[in-house]
């Protein structure tokens, strides 16, 4: 089994991208930007390249010309945050989105664009960060500039088109599966497809990568305006189903957490589905977890949650695999203050705390500190958590049981 090392959700910002690498043997950046893979090591992107800063477009075009040097050694997993931009070709064309209030729908194109992104995208400061970023890039950075810029990206021969094009929802490596949500009882043998659901692992995630193919071609060969242009289906798969901020039918959008943001272990049915296909550890970003990835066991299985995009400290966690062992290294900052480094390495069948529940507070033993103490997370919503250390002696007297 080749080395993997994985990094999900830098949704822009360049300081998470470039910390990763500059804390990892494994990947680099060079002085010109450009990413490299060592020798027999994988490296995924978990997906979410764009949005909460002014680097979409730097990133976006990293990873992608990476993929085209080191194709079998890069990974890009397609996020929430990538694919709804294909909404744009069409919403920016005459066709917005119909959830916006009329005055939205009939302004002109840069206050659509901003209401788009503030109303139905989560992505209230995308326009400046966009306009920033084409200032940098010395470009011409009006409000047209900016609508633009995003349709040149989504041209067929585009810099986000031709990323989504190498993007994939799935990536196994052993006994690990990679995806940019969650596989939930919901998720595990759903295909958006029109042929119904399945039990078969292979058959699911092979009809998964055939429903995505087909889906962004249709994006770069039909017209965007057409009533039925082809790719609609994978706008709504990556979407949260209406009325809700959730979408349990998709490995993209889907969320192992409470309605509060604590960690879940994923659930029976889809455990037991992967658990049958060889399938142990499931590697996911999408869903915040404090400052660094988030561990979670139980019933033979491992849920890491990788997405640290609204943690206390703006670094890029490192997770690795490497012959079935886990390695994470990142960040926290403990309430109170204190800034310390989380490392820790988890081998298949150890024992211990790491990854499961108190059944009386609710904190998750979330990782180890590197001074020998444990951390312990717990989410009360809202980006409001609570991070402590535990000492091994507390948690021996504390009732845990399975994430």
């Amino acid at each position: 089994m080749p080395r993997v090392v994985y990094l999900t959700d830098v949704e822009g910002r360049w300081e998470k991208l470039a910390s990763f690498c500059a804390r990892s043997p494994d990947v680099a950046l060079d002085a010109a930007g450009c990413l490299s893979v060592a020798e027999g090591v994988v490296f995924v992107f978990g997906g979410d390249a764009v949005d909460r800063g002014p680097w979409g477009r730097r990133i976006v075009r990293t990873l992608l010309e990476a993929k085209l040097r080191q194709p079998e050694q890069v990974v890009l997993l397609a996020g929430n945050r990538d694919v709804n931009k294909m909404r744009l070709a069409r919403e920016l064309r005459g066709r917005p989105n119909p959830k916006l209030p009329p005055e939205a729908q009939n302004a002109p194109r840069p206050e659509l664009l901003r209401a788009t992104f503030e109303r139905t995208m989560g992505a209230s400061k995308a326009f400046e960060n966009r306009r920033a970023e084409l200032v940098a890039e010395g470009r011409p950075a009006g409000d047209e500039d900016v609508v633009e810029s995003y349709l040149e990206d989504l041209a067929p021969d585009g810099l986000h088109a031709r990323y989504l094009a190498r993007c994939q929802l799935s990536h196994r490596v052993g006994g690990t599966l990679f995806v940019h949500g969650a596989v939930l009882d919901e998720s595990f043998g759903h295909v958006p497809d029109g042929h119904g659901p399945t039990g078969n692992f292979s058959e699911w995630t092979g009809r998964l990568e055939a429903f995505y193919a087909r889906e962004v071609k249709a994006f770069l060969e039909n017209d965007p305006l057409a009533d039925e242009p082809g790719w609609l289906g994978l706008v709504a798969y990556q979407a949260p189903l209406p009325g809700t901020n959730d979408n349990p039918t998709s490995v993209i959008y889907g969320r192992p957490a409470d309605e509060r943001g604590n960690p879940r272990l994923t659930p029976a049915r889809a455990r037991n589905g992967l658990l049958r296909a060889g399938v142990r550890r499931l590697v996911v970003g999408h869903t915040p977890s404090g400052d660094c990835p988030s561990i979670v066991r139980g019933h033979d299985f491992e849920l890491v949650m990788a997405d640290n995009s609204y943690g206390r400290v703006e670094l890029g966690s490192r997770v690795a695999l490497d012959d079935d062992a886990l390695h994470v290294e990142g960040l926290t900052v403990l309430d109170g203050g204190e800034e310390l480094p989380v490392k820790l390495e988890l081998r298949p069948g150890e024992e211990g705390p790491l990854g499961l529940r108190d059944r009386d507070t609710g904190r998750l033993v979330k990782g180890r500190l590197e001074r020998g103490e444990f951390l312990t997370f717990f989410s009360f919503g809202r980006g409001h958590v609570e991070q402590l250390a535990a000492p091994r002696d507390a948690l021996a007297k504390r009732p845990l049981e399975p994430g």
